[in-house]
């Protein structure tokens, strides 16, 4: 019989994602949610809710908090904590194969480090999502590679289309437990009011970029040159007030967007790079 209650727990899903640290500094959670701007009308998503230090405060502000953790255990003391809260939902399941809210929501949240890419691209691959503002603890280099001026991924230029991304500051490692061996920080995401490029046109988008990015340090006049034709490369260069070369990784989202309303206008339609499906299941499946 113990051979068997042995194989049970060994064949179980991990705990929780490595990298799993709580915040346990309520004055930090309460500046969390006022960064965010959570009132009585917001529903808030709390991901890997632990158990529920951030959950709880969000409980007390916001119309709906939907609290998200994989870990059975951590589930079982969420639900406890929030039983008298009618406003909370407990949701026992990956956020990576969670469906989130097709209606507006913002996210408050210390996440996995783990898998802070790839939390950060289900959030915002995808500009018709109704994510609208988010605050989010993660590893301090994620965050310094998310808000860079220089960009070495493609697809946090196509992020900053339709979000402003903003380091706000660093958190002690302290604050925490287990404490992380990284440095840890908040970030504040914003929708634009006016988007650099239509969300409608995200995918369009998205080929440009990932045509264009093939290396972040590529020069800017061989990046354009699958796409435009070298007199239009000259006049773009002109528009973009860019008179030497500069690699790709340089350009800003401003620039970017100068660039794709350009190949909008002035480039035929069979010209303008395609994701092939296999990409377009990988960001946005």
């Amino acid at each position: 019989m113990a051979n068997k209650k042995s194989t049970r727990k060994q064949r179980r899903q991990p705990i929780n994602y490595p990298g799993q640290h709580f915040m346990h500094n309520k004055s930090i959670i309460r500046e969390m949610i006022q960064l965010a701007r959570v009132s009585k009308d917001d529903t808030v998503i709390d991901i890997g809710a632990g158990k529920g230090a951030v959950t709880t405060l969000l409980a007390q502000k916001a119309d709906k908090v939907i609290a998200i953790e994989y870990d059975r255990d951590l589930v079982d003391v969420l639900r406890s904590k929030t039983v008298a809260c009618n406003n909370v939902k407990v949701i026992h399941r990956d956020i990576m194969i969670t469906h989130l809210p097709r209606h507006n929501y913002l996210v408050v949240a210390n996440i996995p480090y783990s898998i802070t890419t790839s939390i950060m691209k289900k959030l915002l691959n995808n500009p018709m999502s109704g994510l609208q503002r988010a605050v989010i603890v993660m590893e301090k280099g994620a965050a310094k590679r998310f808000t860079s001026k220089v960009v070495k991924d493609p697809y946090v230029i196509a992020w900053r289309m339709w979000f402003e991304i903003k380091f706000v500051r660093d958190i002690a490692r302290t604050n925490f437990s287990p404490p992380p061996k990284v440095d840890s920080a908040i970030v504040k995401i914003t929708r634009k009011e006016n988007p650099i490029v239509p969300p409608k046109d995200y995918q369009i988008f998205w080929g440009l970029v990932d045509d264009m990015f093939r290396d972040p340090w590529l020069a800017l006049d061989q990046a354009l040159l699958g796409v435009f034709t070298p007199p239009q490369i000259k006049q773009l260069k002109r528009n973009l007030g860019i008179k030497n070369d500069l690699p790709v990784a340089l350009l800003s989202a401003t620039q970017w967007g100068i660039i794709f309303d350009t190949m909008i206008q002035h480039v035929p339609r069979f010209r303008w790079p395609k994701l092939v499906k296999k990409k377009i299941d990988q960001y946005f499946g």
